[in-house]
């Protein structure tokens, strides 16, 4: 079976061609034009199989992930020329990329879909950054979805689109006339409109090859930008191994896992097990160290106590998600009935055709060929389109939003509100819900006086580390408070760090019975004092 665009991730060839060029030639009109009457002409004088090799050949030369100055002309060229084509003719295309699919197959309307590459951003923007994909429905279900919810929760930001993926930039453009932004256009875009705070929030599972180069691109434009701030992908950090799992984690496999269930006609996983049914999940796959997420989400599926879901990817990259493998892990466990379903954001070409595809090597065909189960069906759907996972890019485009005003934060003194989860937590009631946040190079905290002296210690992050040795705990300050009776009393205050503004922030504390709690905080609405 043909790998296309996404193969070239694993080939190390991703996001570096992405970064060549930008813009519309000046002649893109006059060379359509030409480009039309070349392939009227050409094909008329060449025989069939000329013709059809004429196609193949162009089509060749747009399936690259380097972006040059002749890249979009080239890609007009190619489709006039497919268009010249009689249906017989159509057929013959055959290239080393190039088969009658490229121009042929029927992916939906590209017309429904927004590029989002309009100027007149103004000063704060949100570039959502996805490798791509050429199937058209695809891509509004699910990107498409995801930058609509981050439009939606940030109505004062303007929300922007850049692919990693030239050769999907160019299979779209080519095929339906379509032009969105690679990453240097998009931020070329940016800097031309006098974006000052740049959110990028990228669409990726993890923290991977794709994820490393986009960063280091970003990296070249910081200057250009009073803040850039990259957010997390969907999955969060990568853990040491394959034990460690976090809450994007099992909010992505609650959310997928439903989704699947409810799909496939069953009220609950329990349910769909007692049937004999079990779910496989097909993921990517990646020789980056990130390969380990995928080894946690089955560790979270059994944490959840998904035993009827199993984990995969196309690349098998780690060896135990490989086809292969989850087929004996299947049979194995007593399954007859499976159902295929993407662990990806995009329903694309590796969920309809390595899992869902005709080809003996796909997953569909692989797992029918082994005569280990009674059915095998698919859902061809992305993540993208699952309202929770929706949410959660979310969620990490308004952490980082937080970060990019910290950093916009000059150095001063500040009065500023302190939120907590808890009314045994919460700032003295002679401060109106408030303390004194101090930025210093970058740098924030805010002094809070507490009711009373009841909590000794504090500590930034979560309880369980705040008992490990080597654990730096924060000390109280002795501060000095007058109720409006005219009475005073000597409460505990302390000096918290604060890593964004906001946004929720862990902080631990101890009282007098020397139990460790956990509690949520944030901290909002700074105003300089004078």
């Amino acid at each position: 079976m043909k790998r296309k665009a996404v193969a070239l991730l694993c080939a190390g060839v991703l996001v570096c061609g992405a970064f060549a060029g930008c813009g519309n030639t000046a002649t893109e009109s006059s060379v359509e034009d030409r480009a039309e009457t070349s392939a009227s002409a050409s094909t008329e004088a060449l025989s069939d199989e000329e013709a059809a090799a004429h196609v193949a050949d162009l089509i060749d030369q747009i399936y690259v992930q380097e972006w040059t100055e002749e890249t979009d002309a080239l890609c007009s060229e190619a489709k006039a020329a497919w268009d010249a084509l009689t249906d017989a003719q159509k057929e013959l295309v055959s290239g080393e990329e190039a088969d009658p699919d490229y121009f042929g197959r029927d992916t939906g309307d590209a017309s429904k879909d927004d590029p989002l590459n309009q100027d007149g951003i103004g000063e704060k923007e949100i570039l959502v950054v996805s490798f791509g994909t050429s199937f058209n429905d695809s891509r509004v279900a699910d990107i498409s979805s995801v930058e609509k919810a981050i439009q939606a929760a940030n109505p004062d930001w303007s929300v922007r689109r850049a692919f990693t993926a030239q050769i999907i930039i160019n299979h779209v453009l080519a095929r339906d006339g379509e032009k969105i932004d690679n990453m240097q256009q998009a931020l070329d875009r940016a800097v031309a409109n006098g974006v000052k705070q740049l959110v990028v929030q990228p669409t990726h599972l993890m923290h991977g090859a794709e994820y490393d180069e986009l960063a280091e691109a970003v990296e070249t434009y910081k200057d250009q930008f009073a803040s850039v701030v990259i957010a997390e992908p969907l999955l969060g950090p990568v853990g040491t191994d394959a034990t460690v799992i976090n809450e994007d984690k099992a909010t992505v496999a609650q959310a997928v896992t439903e989704q699947a269930v409810k799909t496939a006609g069953y009220e609950s996983v329990d349910k769909a097990a007692a049937d004999g049914v079990a779910f496989v999940l097909m993921g990517h796959g990646t020789s980056h160290n990130a390969k380990v997420t995928y080894s946690q989400m089955q560790t979270q599926m059994e944490k959840l106590g998904y035993a009827n879901v199993f984990i995969g990817t196309v690349e098998g990259e780690p060896e135990e998600t490989a086809c292969e493998e989850v087929i004996k892990k299947v049979a194995s466990a007593g399954y007859k009935k499976v159902v295929l379903r993407p662990l990806m954001v995009v329903a694309g070409d590796h969920a309809n055709n390595d899992m869902a595809g005709e080809d003996e090597d796909s997953w569909l065909s692989m797992f029918n060929a082994s005569g280990n189960f009674d059915s095998v069906d698919t859902q061809i759907a992305g993540m993208g389109e699952i309202d929770a996972v929706q949410a959660l890019y979310v969620a990490h485009t308004a952490a980082a939003k937080a970060q990019t005003s910290a950093t916009t934060l000059e150095d001063g003194v500040y009065t500023a509100v302190f939120n907590t989860d808890s009314s045994m937590f919460k700032v003295n009631e002679t401060k109106d819900g408030k303390g004194i946040l101090t930025v210093e190079n970058g740098q924030m905290t805010i002094h809070v006086s507490l009711g009373s002296k009841k909590i000794l210690n504090l500590y930034s992050g979560l309880a369980e580390d705040a008992q490990k040795d080597g654990a730096v705990l924060l000390a109280p300050t002795v501060d000095t408070v007058t109720y409006s009776d005219g009475l005073s009393e000597e409460v505990y205050g302390f000096d918290i760090p604060v890593p964004v503004l906001e946004a929720e922030f862990d902080v631990a504390l101890i009282g007098e019975k020397g139990k460790w709690y956990d509690h949520k905080v944030s901290v909002s609405a700074p105003e300089k004092m004078e």
